[in-house]
Formats: structure tokens, C-alpha cells, sequence
């Protein structure tokens, strides 16, 4: 198993037991990790920032009962991996990609999220800057 297929499995685990937390973060994120947001235009560089935008897109992109957020295709390579997801926010279609970078010891360096359509785009940039103002 290749250090991203082990970071992805440790990723799905999670994800699949509940949602993201602090001390899980922790222990995955690089110090100096950089988080490009599809609502923010700066790259957010930093555990705490990162941390932060993570655990407000935890909060936000849970999605319904009709269309829970799930994971349906995945490429993964040595150091790097795309995770396309799916699911609804204010009963907006959403669909995206994470896409993490990790070092040789694990640690996520990079995590960018794309998301689609525009309709989904708005509703996740209204819930997530709430959730980050909370």
C-alpha cells in the first residue's frame, strides 16, 4: 500500500464514521498545509486555517436524506489523490473533487476542493461562511 492509498483509507474511515474532529486534523494535516476553497480566492496556508475551513465543510456539506454527501470515484497516485463527491445543500445538487497532496511521512500538504454546478457553488459559500463566522 502506497502512503496515499494509506491516507485515503484513514480518510474514508473517518468520513464514514462521523464527522470530521480537531484532533483527527491534527494528527493528518502539515504544518504548513495550504487549503484553496472554491469560495475563498486567497489559498488559506496553515494547520489552524485549514482546520478551520475543514471542519466548516464538514459541518455544511453533510447533505440530505435524499442526497447524503458520499464519495463516488476516486483516483489515487503515490502522493496524490482526487476524490469526487456528491451530495445537496439547501436542496442544491452538488458535485466536487478533493484533491490532496500529501509528503513522504503522510501529511496532507495540500487539499483543494473544486465543486459544481454555480447553483451548488452559492449555497455552499452562504453555509460555509456562516459556519466559519460560528
Amino acid at each position: 500500500m502506497t502512503v496515499m492509498q494509506d491516507v485515503v483509507a484513514q480518510w474514508h474511515r473517518k468520513m464514514k464514521s462521523g464527522p470530521l474532529t480537531p484532533e483527527f486534523l491534527d494528527e493528518h494535516l502539515h504544518e504548513d498545509v495550504t487549503f484553496y476553497s472554491p469560495v475563498v480566492f486567497t489559498p488559506q496556508v496553515g494547520k489552524p486555517l485549514t482546520t478551520a475551513y475543514l471542519l466548516a465543510a464538514g459541518q455544511t456539506l453533510g447533505g440530505s436524506d435524499e442526497q447524503p454527501f458520499r464519495y463516488t470515484k476516486e483516483i489515487v497516485g503515490d502522493r496524490n489523490a482526487m476524490l469526487e463527491f456528491e451530495t445537496s445543500i439547501g436542496g442544491k445538487y452538488v458535485n466536487g473533487v478533493d484533491i490532496i497532496t500529501v509528503d513522504n511521512e503522510g501529511l496532507i500538504t495540500e487539499f483543494k476542493v473544486l465543486i459544481r454546478p454555480l447553483q451548488g457553488v452559492n449555497a455552499i459559500h452562504e453555509a460555509m461562511m456562516a459556519a466559519l463566522q460560528r
